[in-house]
């Protein structure tokens, strides 16, 4: 089904959704035949919800497809995510707020560490500090020469995290990324994909090479890595689309920018969790739907630290009671991908969701969980539909047809 139908239906109402997404949220067991992350945590309170939800699981773009941060994310709110995929580096310039220009190329930036011989021994730099990016970006924004007519940005998100920006006449994001995405390799010589992208490429090759001597003496950071370029593209909003007015309340700069480019506003507050709930409450007459996004499940999962992760979940799931005291008329729990611990990154496999309203129809599911879910009345559905029930749900899409 197009998931666009949806648009069509849409009628006005004051009813209010809540999403809460935990960041690669689903999981795997640390071995076989044991428990996911999720399903290991002590969660009462996300267990009761699901008792009287309706659950199952989520595919973010299809089986056996491992997806990236923003995909997954588009596909949470509705929105195709192979028409609507775009470069991970217009993300991070909407994330950080950058002012865009039609004129520019993006790329995301992570800041790492190579050996003398060029090879990755680190691709975080050891999550170096967010001070520590911003020097070591100042230095390559002083030394850096592309020469007339390109000008260079660089802008520190969070941590390792970067926004790099080519603005001139010409520049294409046909390119492929540097970031070999592991590490024991040295960093990749990014390609033209086309004849109109050589001179984009030649200004990326120049843009590395510099970068690797201006930081040849940094102890950890001497390197940086590029990956999802991306030119700017405007995307209509959700509401143009559904005619939600939107808050997100989102910590990471990335997960800003997706808010950004969909047309949401975006809360000023990064902090504890506890400081995320409470702009909630703070908010919440203001807007008709919410996107409370945790990151640290999914950065848990990237380091590998089963038992982090599961603590992280355990946390979210002592404050879903303050959540549910602002009496949301639909509360959707769930993760934009699975980050399972022992895989050290994003997989293919479907994510659990619940969602509460006085309209579900509870199921048989009485745990959150990967195991339990799959049995849950949703059973295993595309994530681009999940925008559609929720809105179904909050009484918010009209008959379809006579």
């Amino acid at each position: 089904m197009n998931p666009e139908l949806i648009d069509t239906l849409v009628s006005k109402k004051t009813t209010k959704i809540v999403f809460l997404i935990m960041d690669g949220l689903g999981g795997l067991p640390r071995e076989p035949g044991g428990l996911t992350e999720l399903e290991t945590a002590l969660t009462p309170n996300l267990d009761a919800l699901a008792a009287r939800s309706t659950c199952g699981l989520l595919d973010p773009v299809g089986y056996g497809i491992t997806p990236g941060s923003g995909p997954a994310h588009f596909a949470l709110f509705g929105y195709d995510p192979v028409e609507t995929n775009v470069g991970r580096g217009l993300l991070s310039a909407a994330g950080v707020d950058f002012p865009m220009s039609p004129k520019d190329l993006y790329a995301r930036v992570n800041v790492a560490t190579i050996d003398k011989e060029g090879i990755v021994t680190d691709r975080r730099a050891g999550r170096i500090n967010t001070e520590t990016n911003r020097r070591i970006c100042e230095k390559l924004k002083r030394e850096i020469d592309l020469g007339d007519g390109v000008e260079f940005f660089i802008e520190p998100e969070k941590e390792h995290r970067a926004l790099m920006v080519l603005r001139g006449d010409g520049l294409s994001d046909a390119l492929t990324d540097s970031d070999p995405e592991m590490t024991g390799r040295k960093p990749l010589v990014p390609r033209a994909l086309d004849a109109r992208s050589k001179h984009s490429a030649d200004l990326v090759a120049s843009l590395l090479e510099q970068a690797r001597h201006i930081l040849a003496d940094e102890d950890r950071g001497n390197m940086i890595l590029l990956r999802g370029f991306a030119c700017f593209r405007n995307l209509p909003s959700l509401h143009e689309r559904f005619g939600l007015k939107s808050l997100a309340i989102a910590e990471y700069p990335m997960y800003r920018g997706i808010s950004r480019l969909l047309g949401m506003d975006v809360h000023p507050l990064t902090g504890s969790l506890n400081g995320q709930v409470a702009a909630l409450a703070e908010q919440y007459e203001t807007y008709d739907f919410f996107f409370l996004h945790v990151k640290h499940t999914d950065s848990r999962g990237e380091d590998g630290d089963y038992d982090a992760k599961v603590a992280v979940i355990e946390e979210v799931d002592r404050l879903v009671p303050s959540i549910l005291d602002v009496r949301p008329d639909v509360l959707v729990v769930t993760g934009d991908h699975s980050t399972p611990a022992v895989m050290s990154g994003h997989s293919w496999h479907p994510v659990p969701v619940l969602l509460a309203s006085p309209l579900a129809r509870p199921d048989r599911v009485e745990r959150f969980g990967e195991r339990d879910c799959i049995g849950g009345g949703f059973g295993r559905m595309p994530m681009m539909h999940l925008m559609g029930i929720a809105l179904a749900h909050a009484g918010r899409l009209s008959k379809y047809g006579a």
